[in-house]
């Protein structure tokens, strides 16, 4: 996905009509009323001076009250709905703007979620274009649509007094429309800037973002007061704001005398009507009717371009971010997915990485070189490095969060890349290093791991005993049904406090270990860092039923603390992103070599403590 600093013309009717589309799907009684509505303001200021000069001319000549109580009815009938319409617009306007919110952000999240990996979630450049269809997805197609409706009533009124001032002088009518060319030409030219601008400083509004939240967030916050960090933070987000703030103040300035100019130009075409037309009196060409009507129309036709131009610009301006929106949603699976791909069947012999290279970028360097490992059916394999070893990135091939560079990873023989995803890993149970802890209850915490269990309050007490989490959580004000969060309660707890509670980083790392027990119905288990945040003795305990629950069972352990991994079946040593050494502990430990010096060095640190 490449930048985008400005949307072609000929691409803003495509983006109209796909917002006008969503609008039909989302709310089309109140799309068509919308239309009706629209016709209506821009018809009637048209029919209301024709009768004002109808009126104004009978009263000039002395005709009865017969004849013109026709025209009088009328003008107040028509006053009435330019009144009436508003209002009307504004209340269509706003369950529009709604309801076709909620459509383009479904539709948004729906796009989402067809990335299979999360590779694309990385890029900087892909984080800016999700902001911005976020914003654009929220109100942009309503905005659109209203721009559409907008543009078709700026037509139908300039359309109607255009014909008023031909009927009264041709070259009148000419020189109104052409001062309208000036004023969309300077309008589009805002409209690139301004767009330019958006894409340049992007980058800098995620920034600030960025410091901002880090200023509020809860996991910072002792950090940010331990340190001393609140003003270096802040700093570095007013610098971005205010370099934001500068360059839209440059825009601004633009707008300021483009906007300025348009003014004088329509200024200049309102005063040379109204001299031509005086002249005209004087010389008994026109009636009062007459000028009234003249004077009408061109405020008409100087509002209606100005409409126009303002709908314009601002269906430029709505269409660039659109564009955004309509790229993601638009596009295609970051990972290749076969039209029929093969079905994942139960896991019968294993995994196996055959020569896999992996890097993030073709720029960046290679974090796995030429691995080849099989991890077998029904045995624990362990997998163990320093920081920047690889193991991770092995879990994450293993997800098919990416594919490898070279290489390839099969299930029993199968290259992932011919499965269905969603297969795959629903086959699959995980503990990642860095996992969520979810603003919702203390069931749903364990529940999301597996969405059909959601309601199945025995298994997820169970896991939860698995993980040894269960008293703790059974002992919460609202038990299970307590919200782990005090971000926000439902409306029926929104004045107990006492609902949302805080659990610790051990605490949560047994919800997360309980998320994946519930999942043990599943082919392979990965635990990745499983007991990084417990204590020794809880640490213990836990491994102890770690060692039980995965007896029989395919898993792939992840672990810094060697004493914890000693029981696998086989283990693999990763350094620089290749496989050095691989076998059971007492293998490994006779050979002497890099597993063996760690493993010694922490058991030296463990009897030096003591």
């Amino acid at each position: 996905m490449t930048g985008s600093t400005s949307v072609p013309v000929r691409r803003i009717p495509g983006h109209l009509w796909a917002a006008v589309r969503i609008g039909a799907g989302a709310a089309p009684g109140v799309l068509t009323g919308y239309v009706l509505v629209t016709v209506a303001a821009g018809v009637a200021p048209v029919v209301t001076a024709a009768v004002l000069r109808t009126l104004i001319d009978g009263l000039a000549a002395g005709r009865g009250i017969a004849a013109l109580t026709a025209p009088a009815v009328l003008l107040a009938c028509l006053g009435l709905v330019l009144g009436v319409v508003p209002a009307v617009r504004g209340y269509l306007y706003g369950r529009m703007l709604r309801a076709v919110g909620v459509r383009a952000m479904d539709r948004l999240y729906q796009a989402m979620s067809r990335f299979v990996g999360i590779g694309v979630m990385e890029s900087p450049e892909f984080r800016d274009r999700l902001r911005m269809a976020q914003q654009s997805g929220r109100s942009g197609p309503g905005q659109l649509v209203d721009d559409t409706l907008g543009a078709v009533e700026s037509v139908i009124m300039l359309s109607g007094f255009v014909g008023v001032l031909f009927a009264l002088n041709p070259w009148l009518a000419l020189f109104a429309l052409a001062a309208a060319g000036p004023a969309l030409a300077a309008q589009f030219w805002l409209n690139r800037r301004n767009a330019r601008m958006l894409w340049q400083i992007s980058g800098r509004a995620r920034r600030e973002a960025h410091y901002a939240e880090l200023l509020t967030s809860l996991n910072a916050a002792k950090e940010l007061r331990m340190l001393g960090l609140g003003g270096l933070f802040r700093s570095r987000m007013l610098r971005e704001m205010t370099a934001g703030n500068t360059e839209q103040a440059r825009q601004d300035g633009r707008e300021l005398w483009v906007r300025s100019l348009l003014a004088a130009l329509s200024a200049i075409v309102a005063g040379g009507g109204l001299i031509w037309a005086v002249h005209q009196a004087a010389a008994g060409r026109l009636s009062i009717g007459d000028i009234t009507l003249l004077v009408a129309a061109v405020g008409g036709v100087q509002s209606a371009g100005s409409g126009l131009v303002d709908r314009f610009a601002s269906a430029h301006e709505n269409a660039l971010l659109f564009d955004h929106y309509r790229t993601l949603v638009d596009a295609e699976s970051d990972l290749p997915v076969p039209a029929h791909p093969l079905r994942a069947g139960p896991l019968r012999r294993g995994i196996e990485l055959r020569d896999v290279w992996f890097r993030y970028g073709p720029d960046k360097p290679w974090v796995l070189q030429g691995v080849n490992l099989t991890i077998a059916h029904g045995r624990t394999t362990a997998l163990v490095g320093l920081n920047g070893a690889g193991k991770s990135t092995l879990v994450k091939l293993l997800c098919r969060f990416y594919d490898p560079t070279r290489g390839s990873v099969t299930w029993d023989g199968q290259d992932l890349r011919d499965l269905d995803p969603a297969e795959v890993r629903d086959r699959i149970g995980v503990v990642f290093q860095d996992f969520m802890a979810y603003e919702l209850s203390a069931a749903e915490n364990i529940g999301v791991g597996d969405l059909p269990a959601m309601d199945d309050r025995e298994r997820i007490e169970a896991a939860a005993g698995r993980a040894g989490i269960h008293q703790a959580l059974a002992a919460l004000p609202a038990g299970y049904g307590t919200m782990l969060t005090n971000a926000w309660y439902d409306d029926a707890d929104r004045e107990n406090e006492e609902t949302g509670v805080l659990l610790s980083g051990g605490q949560w790392q047994r919800v997360a270990l309980a998320r994946a027990f519930l999942r043990d119905r599943r082919d392979l288990l990965i635990l990745d860092e499983p007991t990084a945040g417990l204590d020794p003795e809880a640490e213990y305990e836990l491994h102890q039923g770690l060692r039980r629950h995965r007896r029989g069972r395919t898993s792939v352990l992840i672990s810094h603390r060697l004493g914890t991994i000693r029981d696998a079946d086989e283990i693999v040593v990763l350094a620089e992103g290749a496989v050095r050494e691989r076998g059971s502990h007492d293998e490994l430990m006779a050979a002497g070599a890099g597993y063996a010096r760690l493993f010694r060095m922490q058991a030296d640190g463990y009897a030096s403590a003591e």
